[in-house]
């Protein structure tokens, strides 16, 4: 059910101050390029000897924690850490009381060397069999050393489960990465859908690849020992670096960072699903192969078939490439992904498509170029309402800068577009509307930039539900929404 009357007169309210913007959108197709020109600190990363990076305090205690969903449906979470003089234990201790762990869990552990560099003892512990929307502590480590994390569970799968992921791409260790991490941790976000480029030490060399990859993890662990980071690989991932006898694709990010790609059928740990709350998020990979009858191409096309709408209806796909994108950088990278997946993100009524790999915001309309081949002719994005909408977000604040030249004129299919560093964050309310924000960070200051109400593509669309909902729900039916 669609919950309370309180809570019902709180999103018909939420829904009268959105219709404004809504309509002005529907009305005119104009797009935005803002004009905003702020001070930006310098892009360099921050020195390691700042506290931002500090190593815990006791003997081989556990550093560098995160977490990540560990399984379908939300009832599980990897837990996941390093030790660097000694493997130590790799329990995880957990309950729903603080300081009572009536429950453990055996994680593995691993290591490996890049260069000269070797890492630490790198821990990842499934814990399972977790209840929904409940609170749970645990502790890693031994003795005067171990440390203490809590984490909340989503609520159950339902259309009506109401839920906030924040949207961070491209974030580095800079001071503006910082500004955009501090920024994201008072907004209320519960799970990050991470788009990729996660601590750039691949502009370092030799054993200096390494230490950014712990000084990152140490960086990230105030967010990410507590709720979820759902990552996604990105191009300074990869990691090809010959000339330091290092080929491996990805082999850092794949040590450190789990996924739960065995959850949802995947053979590789780089492209994956889950689902949470009333979400389906499908996690794609930009840098590995996806034309037709590639195990990425085939495991998308079966995936998809197992989005429920009805339990699941908010449909989100992650990538680190942009499939439309109007700046000069980085312009036309996502076209051979558009070409082998955009009839299917259609088909299937995918909501959002966020990716990052542009160092700027922009946000598209509902538009789609599938018909386009060498013989219509038809060169052009069309509106159409079966489309997702696409937003890149690859401002975290990482030290390569901003993007700040974009292609004039703006293209009819771009709405909004800045080049300054943020995060987004998205609110699903039910089944029928997530209200969505662009956050840009004003020189230490977050400023709610660019924001929209978006209505459900199934929902909105299902003309049949949509009565249902109106003879249930009689007063959500008075408010004509525009959606674009």
């Amino acid at each position: 059910m669609f919950g309370t009357s309180s809570a019902w007169a709180l999103s018909f309210q939420l829904l009268v101050v959105y219709l404004v913007l809504l309509s002005s959108l529907e009305s005119s197709r104009a797009g935005i390029t803002s004009t905003f020109v702020r001070t930006q600190w310098p892009s360099t990363d921050i020195p390691l000897d700042n506290e931002v990076f500090a190593v815990p305090n006791g003997h081989n205690a556990p550093q560098q924690v995160h977490i990540t969903q560990g399984d379908y449906d939300g009832k599980a979470v990897i837990i996941s850490w390093v030790t660097t003089e000694e493997p130590g234990s790799g329990k995880v201790q957990y309950g729903k009381s603080e300081n009572r762990y009536d429950l453990s869990a055996e994680g593995t552990i691993t290591n490996y060397t890049f260069y000269h560099y070797k890492s630490g003892y790198i821990h990842h512990c499934l814990v399972d069999g977790l209840e929904y929307d409940t609170k749970y502590y645990y502790k890693i480590g031994m003795g005067n050393s171990a440390r203490k994390f809590w984490f909340r569970t989503p609520p159950k799968i339902d259309p009506d489960a109401a839920y906030t992921f924040g949207i961070i791409g491209d974030l580095g260790q800079t001071y503006n990465s910082l500004s955009t991490l501090e920024h994201y941790m008072q907004s209320g976000g519960q799970t990050v859908l991470f788009l990729g480029d996660l601590s750039y030490a691949d502009r370092y060399t030799y054993n200096d690849v390494g230490i950014r990859w712990d000084s990152w993890g140490r960086f990230a662990e105030c967010s990410a020992a507590y709720q979820p980071w759902i990552w996604s690989a990105g191009n300074h991932e990869i990691e090809y670096m010959p000339n330091m006898g290092e080929v491996s694709p990805f082999k850092s990010f794949l040590h450190r960072y789990a996924t739960p790609y065995l959850a949802s059928n995947s053979t590789n740990p780089l492209w994956y699903a889950i689902r949470r709350a009333s979400a389906h998020i499908i996690v794609l990979s930009s840098y590995s192969p996806f034309v037709k009858y590639t195990p990425q191409w085939m495991w998308l096309r079966e995936e998809l078939t197992r989005v429920d709408r009805e339990k699941t209806p908010w449909l989100i796909v992650l990538m680190h490439v942009p499939i439309y994108n109007s700046n000069e950088a980085h312009f036309m990278e996502g076209e051979s992904m558009r070409a082998a997946f955009e009839s299917w993100f259609v088909q299937y009524k995918v909501d959002f498509i966020f990716a990052g790999h542009v160092h700027a915001y922009e946000r598209s309309y509902r538009i789609s170029n599938i018909h386009y081949n060498v013989s219509t002719g038809d060169r052009y994005p069309v509106a159409d309402k079966s489309a997702p909408v696409y937003l890149t977000v690859g401002d975290g604040g990482n030290q390569e800068g901003l993007a700040e030249r974009f292609r004039d004129p703006q293209p009819d299919y771009s709405a909004f577009r800045e080049a300054s560093y943020g995060h987004s964050t998205l609110e699903l309310k039910n089944r029928t509307h997530a209200v969505y924000h662009w956050n840009r960070n004003d020189d230490g200051n977050k400023v709610a930039t660019d924001s929209v109400l978006f209505l459900n593509q199934y929902w909105a669309s299902n003309l049949h539900r949509r009565r249902r909902l109106k003879k249930n729900h009689p007063r959500s039916s008075v408010v004509r929404v525009a959606t674009y």
